[in-house]
């Protein structure tokens, strides 16, 4: 055993209790892309996703509780509060989204909305494989891969916003307008925080690698 391993504890609860927060955004951005592609009883599948939502907020807690107890922790206390305040803020975002289109009686979601739904959902898959790999950091590399390829799918969730935004402002309808253009804010504020989650693992590697 390396003077580094004897001096940070091995006990790997805090990778655990990140890959089940990463899970949980994972299932959050799939069970709103059901929802936006099967487009019916969305109160029920909003319900789904507040759910997920809470129990993201559980994970995060718990984070904070084990780092407000722990003096040394096997990556910085910073990296481990950063990481579970970007995914909780994907889901927030995530949640927020579903609630408004109940609650603004959006009839039929947008093709930009489901395509950034999609973009989500590659995001959170990224981020998950990411993850997984830095118990060990054995294949750093291979993690700063998927944490490029999140970045890249933000530039192109940034895309996909703007011409949707702009395609908004063509109608005459402004309460419509305003309800959508909301929609997709909160959408593609979530790629963001996925961007801020690939940024802080991407920085992890670099320090323990």
């Amino acid at each position: 055993m390396g003077l580094k391993e004897w001096i940070i504890p091995q006990d790997k609860h805090f990778f655990n209790m990140l890959e089940n927060e990463s899970q949980n955004v994972l299932d959050g951005s799939n069970a709103f892309l059901d929802m936006l592609k099967n487009y019916d009883n969305i109160k029920e599948k909003q319900q789904k996703i507040k759910d997920i939502e809470h129990q993201g907020d559980d994970f995060v807690h718990e984070i904070f509780e084990e780092l407000n107890k722990t003096f040394i922790t096997p990556i910085d206390h910073e990296d481990i509060s950063a990481l579970a305040s970007a995914f909780d803020d994907v889901l927030d975002y995530i949640d927020g989204t579903a609630t408004r289109l109940v609650l603004y009686e959006i009839e039929k979601p947008e093709e930009g909305m489901i395509k950034l739904a999609e973009v989500l959902v590659k995001q959170a898959t990224e981020l998950n494989t990411a993850l997984s790999g830095l118990r060990n950091i054995k294949n750093p590399k291979e993690i700063e891969t998927r944490c490029i390829e999140v970045n890249r799918l933000e530039n192109v969730a940034d895309d996909i916003y703007k011409t949707s935004v702009a395609q908004l402002f063509k109608r005459t309808d402004a309460i419509e307008i305003m309800k959508l253009k909301e929609v997709y804010e909160r959408l593609e504020f979530a790629t963001d925080k996925c961007e801020d989650a690939a940024n802080v693992i991407s920085d992890i590697v670099v320090k323990n690698s």
